[in-house]
Protein backbone atom coordinates (compact mmCIF):
# COMPACT_ATOMS: atom_id res chain seq x y z
CA UNK A 1 0.00 0.00 0.00
CA UNK A 2 1.25 3.47 -0.91
CA UNK A 3 0.29 5.81 1.96
CA UNK A 4 0.32 9.62 1.96
CA UNK A 5 1.22 10.75 5.51
CA UNK A 6 0.84 14.42 6.46
CA UNK A 7 2.97 15.68 9.33
CA UNK A 8 5.51 12.98 8.58
CA UNK A 9 8.30 14.83 10.39
CA UNK A 10 6.30 15.45 13.55
CA UNK A 11 6.28 13.65 16.90
CA UNK A 12 4.01 10.81 15.74
CA UNK A 13 5.02 10.97 12.08
CA UNK A 14 8.70 10.31 12.81
CA UNK A 15 7.69 7.06 14.54
CA UNK A 16 4.87 6.16 12.14
CA UNK A 17 6.91 6.27 8.94
CA UNK A 18 9.33 3.43 9.85
CA UNK A 19 6.46 1.57 11.56
CA UNK A 20 4.51 1.45 8.30
CA UNK A 21 7.60 0.80 6.17
CA UNK A 22 8.55 -2.22 8.28
CA UNK A 23 5.05 -3.60 7.60
CA UNK A 24 5.33 -3.36 3.85
CA UNK A 25 3.85 0.07 3.15
CA UNK A 26 5.42 2.71 0.94
CA UNK A 27 5.21 6.11 2.62
CA UNK A 28 4.97 9.43 0.81
CA UNK A 29 5.34 12.18 3.39
CA UNK A 30 4.30 15.79 3.63
CA UNK A 31 5.48 18.28 6.24
CA UNK A 32 5.63 22.05 6.39
CA UNK A 33 8.81 21.96 8.48
CA UNK A 34 7.84 24.13 11.45
CA UNK A 35 9.66 21.82 13.86
CA UNK A 36 12.65 20.76 11.78
CA UNK A 37 14.96 22.35 14.38
CA UNK A 38 13.93 19.73 16.93
CA UNK A 39 15.73 16.38 16.69
CA UNK A 40 16.37 14.83 20.09
CA UNK A 41 18.38 11.74 19.17
CA UNK A 42 19.52 9.74 16.16
CA UNK A 43 18.10 6.34 15.35
CA UNK A 44 19.80 4.81 12.31
CA UNK A 45 17.01 2.31 11.80
CA UNK A 46 14.46 5.08 11.59
CA UNK A 47 16.69 7.40 9.57
CA UNK A 48 17.13 4.65 7.00
CA UNK A 49 13.37 4.44 6.48
CA UNK A 50 12.57 8.16 6.38
CA UNK A 51 10.39 8.69 3.30
CA UNK A 52 10.53 11.21 0.55
CA UNK A 53 8.80 14.25 2.07
CA UNK A 54 7.04 17.02 0.20
CA UNK A 55 7.91 20.28 1.96
CA UNK A 56 4.57 22.03 1.69
CA UNK A 57 1.85 23.63 3.80
CA UNK A 58 -1.29 21.53 4.33
CA UNK A 59 -3.31 24.37 2.80
CA UNK A 60 -1.31 24.16 -0.45
CA UNK A 61 -1.71 20.46 -1.25
CA UNK A 62 -2.85 19.64 -4.78
CA UNK A 63 -4.26 16.51 -6.39
CA UNK A 64 -0.86 15.93 -8.01
CA UNK A 65 0.71 15.47 -4.56
CA UNK A 66 -1.62 12.52 -3.94
CA UNK A 67 -1.01 10.82 -7.28
CA UNK A 68 -0.44 7.08 -6.98
CA UNK A 69 -1.42 6.88 -3.30
CA UNK A 70 -4.03 4.43 -2.04
CA UNK A 71 -4.58 5.85 1.44
CA UNK A 72 -4.10 9.02 3.48
CA UNK A 73 -3.06 9.29 7.13
CA UNK A 74 -3.67 12.84 8.30
CA UNK A 75 -1.56 14.02 11.25
CA UNK A 76 -0.61 17.55 10.19
CA UNK A 77 -2.54 20.07 12.24
CA UNK A 78 -1.63 22.75 14.76
CA UNK A 79 -1.29 20.35 17.62
CA UNK A 80 -2.45 20.77 21.21
CA UNK A 81 -4.79 23.04 23.15
CA UNK A 82 -2.44 25.92 24.13
CA UNK A 83 -1.22 26.28 20.54
CA UNK A 84 -4.75 26.23 19.18
CA UNK A 85 -5.86 28.92 21.62
CA UNK A 86 -2.94 31.15 20.63
CA UNK A 87 -4.67 31.99 17.33
CA UNK A 88 -8.11 30.34 17.07
CA UNK A 89 -8.80 31.80 13.60
CA UNK A 90 -5.67 30.26 12.08
CA UNK A 91 -6.33 27.04 13.99
CA UNK A 92 -9.73 26.75 12.27
CA UNK A 93 -8.21 27.68 8.92
CA UNK A 94 -5.61 24.89 9.11
CA UNK A 95 -7.13 22.21 11.32
CA UNK A 96 -10.73 22.34 10.13
CA UNK A 97 -10.86 23.77 6.62
CA UNK A 98 -7.42 22.44 5.61
CA UNK A 99 -8.30 18.92 6.76
CA UNK A 100 -11.66 18.89 4.96
CA UNK A 101 -10.03 20.20 1.78
CA UNK A 102 -7.47 17.37 1.96
CA UNK A 103 -10.26 14.79 2.27
CA UNK A 104 -12.04 16.30 -0.73
CA UNK A 105 -8.83 16.08 -2.77
CA UNK A 106 -8.45 12.45 -1.72
CA UNK A 107 -11.96 11.66 -2.96
CA UNK A 108 -11.26 13.30 -6.30
CA UNK A 109 -8.00 11.34 -6.56
CA UNK A 110 -9.89 8.07 -6.03
CA UNK A 111 -8.31 7.37 -2.63
CA UNK A 112 -10.63 5.11 -0.66
CA UNK A 113 -9.05 5.02 2.83
CA UNK A 114 -8.57 8.15 4.95
CA UNK A 115 -7.32 7.81 8.54
CA UNK A 116 -7.93 10.96 10.56
CA UNK A 117 -6.15 11.38 13.90
CA UNK A 118 -8.67 13.04 16.16
CA UNK A 119 -8.35 13.38 19.94
CA UNK A 120 -9.99 12.40 23.20
CA UNK A 121 -9.84 16.11 24.05
CA UNK A 122 -13.20 16.39 22.23
CA UNK A 123 -14.77 15.08 25.46
CA UNK A 124 -13.57 18.19 27.31
CA UNK A 125 -14.94 18.54 30.82
CA UNK A 126 -16.34 15.12 31.68
CA UNK A 127 -18.42 13.96 34.63
CA UNK A 128 -15.94 11.37 35.86
CA UNK A 129 -17.78 8.51 34.18
CA UNK A 130 -16.08 6.47 31.45
CA UNK A 131 -16.90 8.04 28.08
CA UNK A 132 -17.28 5.89 24.98
CA UNK A 133 -17.61 6.95 21.35
CA UNK A 134 -21.35 7.62 21.74
CA UNK A 135 -20.84 10.07 24.62
CA UNK A 136 -21.65 13.75 23.88
CA UNK A 137 -18.61 15.79 22.94
CA UNK A 138 -17.80 18.87 25.00
CA UNK A 139 -14.81 20.63 23.41
CA UNK A 140 -13.19 23.32 25.57
CA UNK A 141 -10.66 24.74 23.07
CA UNK A 142 -10.31 25.70 19.42
CA UNK A 143 -8.13 22.61 18.88
CA UNK A 144 -10.86 20.28 20.17
CA UNK A 145 -13.62 22.18 18.36
CA UNK A 146 -11.81 21.64 15.06
CA UNK A 147 -11.53 17.92 15.72
CA UNK A 148 -15.30 17.74 16.19
CA UNK A 149 -15.94 19.74 13.01
CA UNK A 150 -13.64 17.58 10.89
CA UNK A 151 -15.28 14.41 12.19
CA UNK A 152 -18.68 15.88 11.30
CA UNK A 153 -17.74 17.00 7.81
CA UNK A 154 -15.86 13.83 6.85
CA UNK A 155 -18.67 11.65 8.21
CA UNK A 156 -20.95 13.34 5.68
CA UNK A 157 -18.62 12.14 2.90
CA UNK A 158 -18.76 8.44 3.84
CA UNK A 159 -19.74 6.21 0.92
CA UNK A 160 -18.95 2.98 -0.86
CA UNK A 161 -15.90 4.57 -2.47
CA UNK A 162 -14.66 6.58 0.55
CA UNK A 163 -13.81 5.09 3.94
CA UNK A 164 -12.72 7.61 6.54
CA UNK A 165 -11.71 6.27 9.97
CA UNK A 166 -11.57 8.53 13.03
CA UNK A 167 -8.99 7.78 15.72
CA UNK A 168 -9.60 9.72 18.92
CA UNK A 169 -6.17 9.35 20.47
CA UNK A 170 -5.65 9.63 24.18
CA UNK A 171 -2.78 11.94 25.20
CA UNK A 172 0.37 10.54 23.61
CA UNK A 173 3.61 9.74 25.40
CA UNK A 174 6.88 7.96 24.70
CA UNK A 175 10.15 8.49 22.84
CA UNK A 176 10.33 9.98 19.35
CA UNK A 177 13.30 11.55 17.56
CA UNK A 178 11.01 14.54 16.91
CA UNK A 179 10.30 14.87 20.61
CA UNK A 180 7.56 16.88 22.24
CA UNK A 181 7.99 18.15 25.79
CA UNK A 182 4.62 19.92 25.85
CA UNK A 183 2.56 16.79 26.56
CA UNK A 184 2.12 15.61 30.10
CA UNK A 185 4.18 12.41 30.51
CA UNK A 186 7.08 13.55 28.34
CA UNK A 187 7.11 16.93 30.07
CA UNK A 188 6.97 15.59 33.63
CA UNK A 189 9.61 12.96 32.90
CA UNK A 190 12.02 15.53 31.50
CA UNK A 191 11.29 17.86 34.40
CA UNK A 192 11.93 15.06 36.89
CA UNK A 193 15.14 14.04 35.13
CA UNK A 194 16.62 17.53 34.87
CA UNK A 195 15.47 19.03 38.21
CA UNK A 196 14.64 15.97 40.39
CA UNK A 197 11.42 17.74 41.32
CA UNK A 198 7.85 17.88 40.04
CA UNK A 199 6.07 20.92 41.51
CA UNK A 200 2.47 20.95 40.30
CA UNK A 201 0.59 24.23 40.46
CA UNK A 202 -2.76 22.41 40.60
CA UNK A 203 -4.00 19.69 42.92
CA UNK A 204 -3.52 17.12 40.15
CA UNK A 205 -7.11 15.89 40.34
CA UNK A 206 -8.11 16.06 36.63
CA UNK A 207 -8.37 12.74 34.77
CA UNK A 208 -6.38 12.08 31.62
CA UNK A 209 -6.32 9.04 29.33
CA UNK A 210 -2.83 8.20 28.00
CA UNK A 211 -1.53 6.14 25.07
CA UNK A 212 1.97 5.25 23.91
CA UNK A 213 3.03 6.70 20.54
CA UNK A 214 3.78 3.19 19.24
CA UNK A 215 0.23 2.10 20.11
CA UNK A 216 -1.10 5.05 18.11
CA UNK A 217 0.99 3.84 15.17
CA UNK A 218 -0.47 0.35 15.57
CA UNK A 219 -4.02 1.76 15.53
CA UNK A 220 -3.22 3.70 12.36
CA UNK A 221 -1.73 0.62 10.67
CA UNK A 222 -4.71 -1.55 11.63
CA UNK A 223 -7.09 1.13 10.33
CA UNK A 224 -5.29 1.07 6.99
CA UNK A 225 -5.40 -2.70 6.49
CA UNK A 226 -8.76 -3.59 8.05
CA UNK A 227 -11.65 -4.57 5.76
CA UNK A 228 -13.53 -1.45 4.70
CA UNK A 229 -16.80 -2.60 6.24
CA UNK A 230 -15.10 -3.00 9.63
CA UNK A 231 -14.00 0.64 9.85
CA UNK A 232 -15.99 2.74 7.38
CA UNK A 233 -17.03 5.96 9.13
CA UNK A 234 -16.24 4.57 12.58
CA UNK A 235 -14.84 6.47 15.54
CA UNK A 236 -12.38 4.65 17.77
CA UNK A 237 -11.01 5.92 21.07
CA UNK A 238 -7.34 4.89 21.01
CA UNK A 239 -5.87 3.62 24.27
CA UNK A 240 -6.75 1.13 26.99
CA UNK A 241 -9.04 1.45 30.00
CA UNK A 242 -6.24 0.82 32.53
CA UNK A 243 -4.39 3.92 31.31
CA UNK A 244 -6.80 6.54 32.70
CA UNK A 245 -5.06 8.43 35.50
CA UNK A 246 -5.36 11.50 37.65
CA UNK A 247 -2.47 13.86 36.91
CA UNK A 248 -1.11 13.47 40.46
CA UNK A 249 -0.99 9.68 39.94
CA UNK A 250 1.13 10.22 36.84
CA UNK A 251 3.53 12.39 38.82
CA UNK A 252 3.83 9.69 41.47
CA UNK A 253 4.62 6.97 38.91
CA UNK A 254 7.33 9.18 37.45
CA UNK A 255 8.79 9.88 40.89
CA UNK A 256 8.94 6.13 41.54
CA UNK A 257 10.77 5.46 38.27
CA UNK A 258 13.19 8.39 38.28
CA UNK A 259 15.42 8.13 41.38
CA UNK A 260 15.62 11.11 43.69
CA UNK A 261 12.56 12.91 42.31
CA UNK A 262 10.10 14.55 44.71
CA UNK A 263 6.51 15.64 44.03
CA UNK A 264 4.55 18.56 45.45
CA UNK A 265 0.98 19.58 44.58
CA UNK A 266 -0.77 22.92 44.67
CA UNK A 267 -4.37 24.01 44.93
CA UNK A 268 -7.13 23.43 42.39
CA UNK A 269 -6.46 25.53 39.29
CA UNK A 270 -8.38 26.76 36.28
CA UNK A 271 -7.89 23.87 33.83
CA UNK A 272 -11.32 22.22 33.69
CA UNK A 273 -10.39 19.54 31.14
CA UNK A 274 -10.97 16.25 32.91
CA UNK A 275 -12.21 13.06 31.29
CA UNK A 276 -11.97 9.29 31.61
CA UNK A 277 -12.38 7.33 28.42
CA UNK A 278 -13.54 3.82 27.52
CA UNK A 279 -11.44 2.00 24.93
CA UNK A 280 -13.49 -1.16 24.64
CA UNK A 281 -14.64 -0.58 21.04
CA UNK A 282 -11.19 -0.45 19.46
CA UNK A 283 -10.13 -3.67 21.18
CA UNK A 284 -13.35 -5.42 20.17
CA UNK A 285 -13.94 -4.04 16.67
CA UNK A 286 -10.62 -3.04 15.05
CA UNK A 287 -9.17 -6.31 13.71
CA UNK A 288 -5.77 -7.18 15.14
CA UNK A 289 -5.42 -4.16 17.41
CA UNK A 290 -3.99 -4.35 20.93
CA UNK A 291 -2.07 -1.90 23.10
CA UNK A 292 1.38 -3.02 24.21
CA UNK A 293 2.53 -0.28 26.59
CA UNK A 294 1.49 1.23 29.92
CA UNK A 295 2.42 4.63 31.29
CA UNK A 296 5.01 2.99 33.52
CA UNK A 297 6.56 1.29 30.47
CA UNK A 298 6.81 4.65 28.73
CA UNK A 299 8.33 6.38 31.76
CA UNK A 300 11.02 3.68 31.92
CA UNK A 301 11.74 4.08 28.20
CA UNK A 302 12.08 7.83 28.63
CA UNK A 303 14.34 7.47 31.67
CA UNK A 304 16.60 5.09 29.72
CA UNK A 305 16.65 7.47 26.74
CA UNK A 306 17.48 10.51 28.89
CA UNK A 307 20.30 8.59 30.53
CA UNK A 308 21.69 7.45 27.18
CA UNK A 309 21.65 10.87 25.54
CA UNK A 310 22.57 12.67 28.80
CA UNK A 311 19.57 15.00 28.58
CA UNK A 312 20.42 18.47 29.88
CA UNK A 313 18.03 21.23 31.06
CA UNK A 314 18.82 23.43 28.06
CA UNK A 315 17.80 20.63 25.69
CA UNK A 316 14.56 19.98 27.56
CA UNK A 317 13.76 23.70 27.41
CA UNK A 318 14.74 24.16 23.75
CA UNK A 319 11.96 25.89 21.83
CA UNK A 320 11.63 23.29 19.04
CA UNK A 321 10.41 20.64 21.48
CA UNK A 322 7.42 22.79 22.52
CA UNK A 323 4.96 23.59 19.74
CA UNK A 324 3.84 27.02 20.94
CA UNK A 325 7.39 28.21 21.72
CA UNK A 326 8.61 27.23 18.26
CA UNK A 327 5.79 28.93 16.34
CA UNK A 328 6.17 32.12 18.40
CA UNK A 329 9.90 32.03 17.59
CA UNK A 330 9.23 31.61 13.86
CA UNK A 331 6.85 34.57 13.95
CA UNK A 332 9.18 36.76 16.05
CA UNK A 333 12.03 36.10 13.62
CA UNK A 334 9.72 36.79 10.64
CA UNK A 335 10.13 33.32 9.18
CA UNK A 336 6.35 32.77 9.12
CA UNK A 337 3.61 35.37 8.85
CA UNK A 338 0.49 35.94 10.94
CA UNK A 339 -1.33 33.13 9.12
CA UNK A 340 1.57 30.71 9.66
CA UNK A 341 2.66 30.71 6.03
CA UNK A 342 6.43 30.65 5.40
CA UNK A 343 7.64 34.05 4.22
Amino acid sequence: MRVFVTGVNGYIGAVLSPYLTERGCTVVGLDTGYYRDGWLYSDNKRLATQPFAINKDLRSITAADLEGCEAVVHLAELSNDPLGQNNPAVTHQINHRGSVALAQLAVRAGIRRFVYTSSCSVYGAGTGEFLDEQAPVNPQTAYAECKVLVERDLSAMVGKSFTPVFLRNATAFGPSPRMRFDIVINDLCALAWTTKRIAMTSDGSPWRPLVHVDDICEAIYRSLVAPEDAVRGKIFNVGQDSENYRVRELAQIIAEEIPGCTVTVGSSAGDNRSYRVSFQRIHQELPGFACRYTVRDGVRQLRELFQRIQLQPETYQFRAFTRLKQLKYLQATEQIDGNFYWR
